[in-house]
């Protein structure tokens, strides 16, 4: 956390605070886990303190998505609610903010998980813009569920992975990547198409893409090219709700991401051993949710997040590639083996405390036993 604050998060946050100051005009919009959230406060505060320094500006929003950063639309809808309602409710403290818009985990997105937002009472969530849900149409306009009214943005994923993948590889046919080459690309769109959503891991800037890359420059004269046109106009998507109608309606029946070559779930399920990881994680709600022990609920939850099955990952490629950045593990069955072991010592904890509840129980019920007969004794004499 330590290491990335100091070359991404500290460093582009105050270059944003800076340009936002200059140029009021910029939008800007974040999604941060609880769980990373929780990491600044303990070991980064200054990148808090320059959150919410950008929060204050009135220049930024925060989505939500589940505080875990969780696969937990696929365990139960209590438990996925639960983690949505609880990132809400930290980014509101951290923030002074309620968000409006939700973004699930790595822009895992279906119908159903369309409807839960709603539910939640969210206008408008993001997910990934691709072939497989538009058929012929473009991801460059807001849509509507097809059952709610729910609105749907849909990322650019080419213009979006130009900068976060490609900007930086020297055998891309448009290297290098100038600001002027990318606003072109973007003017050619805005002509006829309503809105163009981009989002990238915010590790982008300064991490993935280093800064002598010419990272940070590129992103500050994009910003400032963007701030100045007199025809776009950089919004936030609580704002372009309130500035445009849906395009259509749009069903997703089948869940979506924004992971790897298939964009699908296969980044975090694919395999037989990250099925198995899962499956075995989604059986313990019950059983630990009976025992009512925050601190084994907590550690339950925290072994949902979607980083411990993507490391488990076999695919090989560019997506490979991907998956073994931050992955702490030598192969993909290492990962798989850490996992299950420390699942097989969770299971044992919810033995015992399952065990320690039959024992207390059947105590209580001895002694309301003997209440009760020693007040039926009481009464005859």
């Amino acid at each position: 956390m330590r290491r990335v604050a100091k070359s991404c998060y500290l460093p582009t946050n105050l270059l944003l605070l800076k340009l936002i100051r200059k140029y009021p005009d910029i939008r800007i919009t974040f999604s941060i886990s609880g769980s990373a959230l929780k990491q600044l406060e303990i070991f980064a505060p200054a990148v808090l303190e320059s959150f919410q320094m950008l929060a204050a500006t009135g220049a930024v929003e925060f989505l939500s998505e589940t505080y875990y950063h969780s696969l937990s639309s696929f365990i139960s809808s209590d438990e996925f609610m639960f983690q949505v309602r609880k990132h809400s409710e930290k980014v509101k403290g951290l923030f002074g903010v309620t968000p409006r818009v939700f973004r699930n985990t790595e822009l895992i997105y279906n119908d159903q998980i369309g409807s839960t937002a709603d539910d939640l009472g969210f206008e408008a969530v993001i997910t990934d813009g691709i072939e497989k849900i538009l058929g012929n149409s473009s991801a460059n306009y807001m849509y509507q569920h097809p059952d709610r009214s729910t609105k749907i943005f849909l990322r650019n994923y080419r213009l979006s992975d130009d900068i976060s993948f490609r900007f930086s590889q020297e055998d891309w046919s448009e290297w290098p990547l100038t600001p002027e080459k990318y606003m072109s690309w973007i003017e050619a769109l805005s002509g006829e198409e309503e809105i163009i959503t981009l989002s990238m891991d915010y590790e982008t800037f300064g991490e993935h893409q280093k800064a002598d890359t010419g990272i940070f420059d590129f992103l500050e004269t994009l910003l400032i090219k963007l701030a100045k046109h007199r025809k776009i106009k950089m919004v936030t998507p609580s704002q372009a709700i309130e500035l445009l109608e849906p395009s259509a309606k749009l069903r997703v029946p089948e869940s979506i991401s924004w992971a790897d070559e298939h964009r699908d779930l296969s980044a975090w399920l694919g395999n037989d051993m990250q099925k198995d990881a899962f499956s075995t994680l989604s059986n313990m709600e019950s059983s630990i949710n009976r025992i009512g022990n925050p601190a084994l609920l907590n550690t339950w939850r925290y072994l949902q997040t979607s980083d411990h099955f993507y490391y488990m990952s076999t695919k090989t490629g560019n997506d490979g590639q991907v998956h073994n950045y931050f992955n702490p593990y030598a192969s993909p069955y290492e990962a798989f083996m850490n996992y299950m072991n420390v699942l097989s010592d969770l299971s044992l904890q919810i033995e015992k405390g399952l065990s320690a509840n039959v024992r207390k129980r059947t105590a209580r019920e001895f002694k309301e036993k003997e209440e009760t007969n020693s007040l039926v004794l009481g009464h005859m004499n």
